[in-house]
């Protein structure tokens, strides 16, 4: 597939993602990239910063199967992956499908349910594949996880245990809008109390499942240089030697990472990944997949700053 496309139909998905969220670029780039590299996302904020209406209106955009669903404390595994139900009339089991069965799956905050429900889509993300009863059922291929939490301080939040953030290719954290952009989505969405939705800003289809396949075949193909991959290696295998950290990220964070690249390079219309385009992921991709040594967490230290850190002691390669 010609590069030119992927990048005009990312552009496009932007596009209409824009009729709905003012600003955000980088969390959208970070989706797409995502999308492409058959990844998770995790977005964080304090409530009322569009984590759900961006996750919304990403999917949206594309002519995949979408569905949601709202953690909350009483929700059971059997809730997200479905369960077998024994048809008394027919006299056997048959599977009831739970909401995992889709493409685009908006776990909307996923810290506010127990470990144990968080846990049923362990399998999901990792396999695309969902155990019940002993018989293996296969997701789409295109399935994909945006999940949204809020952070951990808040009241009611269960913190991901460290299995599940490593699911996570990104996690990105929200902030407030600048002014302009604020001044922007009042306009823009200061209509009524509820916040309007892409189905009714007119957001359109911008990708569709072919093509996304075929896409991620060509991101297969990017070229990465040996000095990449040991650049990759050796800032992974870093974050298991700082002193600031109780513990570092694992083999899945370098594979991901590596995956990552490849889209990043495509969306950029590149055919080979360059040392910015790490310099670019890596906080997303490496910062919610390690432990603070608690000394460090007392200090203040934070995990984006000792990746940032580790990025400037690693060197990257001419």
């Amino acid at each position: 597939m010609d590069l030119d496309s992927i990048r005009e139909r990312a552009a496009a998905v932007r596009d209409q993602c824009a009729k709905v969220v003012v600003g955000q670029k980088v969390v959208f780039d970070l989706l797409l990239t995502a999308l492409l590299a058959e990844g998770h996302v995790l977005l964080e904020g304090v409530p009322g910063t569009a984590k759900t209406l961006i996750a919304r209106s990403f999917a949206a955009s594309l002519g995949l199967k979408f569905n949601r669903i709202q953690f909350t404390p009483d929700l059971m595994p059997g809730d997200v992956t479905g369960t077998n139900l024994y048809d008394f009339e027919n006299n056997r089991f048959h599977l009831r499908k739970g909401p995992v069965f889709t493409e685009i799956l908006l776990a909307d905050e996923i810290n506010r349910t127990a470990p144990k429900t968080q846990s049923a889509l362990l399998q999901a993300m990792q396999e695309r594949s969902v155990s019940l009863d002993g018989e293996h059922h296969r997701l789409s291929p295109a399935f994909m996880v945006v999940a949204t939490q809020n952070p951990i301080e808040q009241e009611g939040t269960y913190p991901l245990p460290e299995a599940q953030l490593d699911r996570f290719l990104f996690k990105v954290e929200l902030d407030y809008p600048s002014r302009p952009e604020e001044r922007r989505l009042v306009l823009l969405h200061g209509i009524s109390g509820s916040s309007r939705g892409p189905e009714t800003m007119g957001v359109e289809v911008a990708l569709d499942r072919e093509f996304l396949l075929a896409a991620r075949q060509a991101v297969a193909t990017i070229t990465i240089r040996e000095e990449i991959v040991d650049y990759v290696v050796d800032l992974v295998r870093a974050t298991r030697e700082h002193p600031s950290l109780f513990c570092g990220a694992s083999p899945r964070a370098a594979t991901n990472l590596i995956a990552a690249l490849r889209a990043r390079a495509v969306l950029d219309g590149r055919d080979y990944v360059i040392p910015d385009d790490l310099k670019q992921l890596a906080r997303a991709t490496l910062a919610h997949r390690v432990v603070l040594a608690p000394g460090a967490e007392i200090e203040g230290t934070t995990a984006a700053l000792v990746v940032e850190q580790i990025l400037e002691q690693v060197a990257a390669p001419r």
